[in-house]
């Protein structure tokens, strides 16, 4: 695709974008265009490009100097690195325009949007000039697929106003492999309604992974705007002290009425981390560990340490118990560390290769006593144990970073030593 032919949005997202040396600057995230009177087609004002620290910057079309099928190229000159903020007349094409129903002004059906092409005008000025368009049911006269149109964009109507109840399964398709902390800065950019429409299109695994990754703000918006059930539901899929420390968010009586609605083994341990102040190893820890008894053999730590779902704080070490092996556990013997498992025949126990000369800590200990004990044992993560010496949970690394950073760091604007940027959108 070069400049002056049709590219469809939807292709562009996740392409690199480059300067003339070559030089990633970050990846297409979407386009930004406004409405424009009568049946003039919408221009495209720039992209939303994603940068390093995952923030979210505009750059004009005017700076574009090619669209390549694996790669979209910059002129030279200063790139505006300030955080994108939508204004009120722009549209989000990706975010906003994919899924919503138009009216096709022939005969009146109502047919869904799939994607948007744009297009060079005599101005050198990139306007969407076709829409490819689907039935808004799927699959109707036995078809698998629903069958894809393109139609010109003044042969519908119906995208210049808000439309209620959108759907967001043309857009899910296109965010379909971002890793959830990447989905959570698209969701960031959107306007609350359709941030609430995509999240109620994610299932409860996805959206709880999304979930973990939002600040405290979103998190609150896109759980009070699901039905109980559903909140109750995703948040027994969250990691729990990311339940907990959502929960504790929100007014008493809608913490109790959630905890109500989740299954009561997966409310126990949420439960049970809301009892400990925030910034202590407690409020920290997560209560699912890999935990194992003495007479787990090598083979086995190394299956559950496997397991995909673990971040890889978690998966560093296996923690050594007697039973009863659910946490609250019986008393703590030690934790065995990937590595040394490594290197045991796979049929040996795990109690013959712990790892027994570093204490754990209690759930008082202080944000600051835990980073200490990390840093002063090279640790990726530490057990927490009551005053049976019973294993509560472990806090990881990451979990403390997230703590010691201030609570608006998604969303500040520090900037690259690059005397090239400039600090101001470019109008």
């Amino acid at each position: 695709m070069s400049t002056g032919t049709r590219v469809f949005i939807a292709r562009l997202a996740g392409l690199g974008v480059f300067d003339p040396n070559g030089d990633q600057l970050g990846r297409v995230r979407d386009a930004v265009a406004t409405l424009r009177v009568g049946r003039l087609p919408p221009r495209i004002l720039g992209l939303v490009v994603e940068v390093q620290h995952r923030r979210r910057i505009f750059v004009p079309m005017g700076r574009v100097t090619r669209i390549e099928p694996d790669a979209v190229v910059l002129t030279t000159g200063s790139v505006n690195i300030k955080r994108f903020e939508q204004r009120q007349n722009e549209l989000l094409v990706l975010g906003e325009v994919l899924d919503r129903t138009v009216v096709r002004i022939e005969d009146g059906a109502r047919l869904v949007v799939v994607d948007a092409a744009m297009e060079q005008s005599r101005t050198r000025d990139w306007v969407i000039t076709r829409l490819a368009v689907r039935s808004p049911t799927p699959g109707k006269l036995g078809r698998r697929r629903a069958v894809l149109n393109q139609m010109d964009w003044n042969e519908v109507d119906g995208l210049s106003a808000t439309e209620n109840g959108q759907g967001a399964e043309s857009l899910l398709a296109v965010l379909a492999g971002l890793r959830p902390a990447d989905l959570a800065a698209q969701l960031q950019g959107m306007p609350d309604k359709r941030q609430q429409e995509v999240a109620e299109a994610l299932n409860d695994e996805r959206l709880a992974d999304v979930m973990e990754e939002l600040p405290e703000e979103d998190q609150i918006n896109i759980i009070t705007g699901l039905t109980d059930e559903r909140a109750a539901d995703v948040l027994e899929k969250m990691n729990d002290d990311d339940a907990a420390d959502l929960l504790r968010e929100l007014p008493t009586g809608d913490q109790e009425r959630l905890l109500e609605f989740m299954e009561p083994e997966e409310a126990a341990p949420v439960r049970r981390l809301m009892t400990y102040g925030e910034y202590t190893a407690g409020g920290m820890m997560t209560s699912e560990p890999v935990v194992l008894l003495p007479d787990a053999t090598v083979a086995e730590a190394l299956a559950r340490l496997r397991n995909p779902d673990l971040s890889p704080a978690l998966a560093a070490q296996v923690y050594v118990v007697r039973p009863p092996q659910a946490t609250p556990t019986g008393r703590y013997l030690g934790v065995a560390h990937f590595q040394r498992l490594l290197r045991e025949p796979p049929s040996s126990l795990v109690s013959g290769v712990l790892d027994d000369g570093i204490d754990p800590l209690v759930p008082s200990s202080t944000l600051q006593e835990v980073t200490r004990h990390l840093a002063t044992y090279n640790l990726v993560a530490v057990p927490v144990v009551d005053d049976n010496d019973r294993l509560l949970g472990a806090v990881s690394v990451d979990d403390v970073i997230d703590h010691l950073l201030p609570e608006d760091w998604r969303d500040r604007d520090e900037l690259p030593a690059d005397a090239a940027i400039t600090r101001r959108r470019a109008e």
